[in-house]
């Protein structure tokens, strides 16, 4: 990353906090005249949307992205084990009202990614 853009990116930075002080400091201005606020100067709007397209930019060309691979971890694993998520299991349900008898089961019981492998 150059001195360049991260300097542009600071600009960026400033010039997007300076749009966000003049916008408040408009909107006071409108209370102490006592006028409706109908919508913000176009010289404001311009300065942050410039601001933003230049931070958005000046990020994008800087970072150093690296490819995510969630392939890699989903090859060991089968389709049987990519369902079998325990934090789905239920076991406290209207089931145990209706039987007597009822008893809780072992959760892990129900782990089928052991029955897999």
């Amino acid at each position: 990353m150059s001195f360049v853009n991260k300097f542009l990116l600071f600009c960026g930075f400033v010039s997007l906090l300076h749009s966000a002080y003049s916008a408040a400091q408009y909107r006071a201005y409108l209370r102490i005249t006592e006028q409706e606020f109908t919508n913000l100067p176009i010289d404001i709007i311009i300065q942050a949307v410039a601001s933003l397209t230049l931070i958005l930019y000046k990020l994008v060309q800087v970072g150093d992205f690296k490819e995510i691979r969630a392939a890699v971890d989903l090859q060991a694993k089968s389709w049987e084990t990519l369902s079998n998520i325990q934090s789905f299991y239920t076991f406290n349900h209207r089931g145990k009202a209706l039987e007597r008898d009822y008893c809780q089961p072992n959760p892990m019981f129900f782990d089928r990614s052991e029955k897999f492998d």
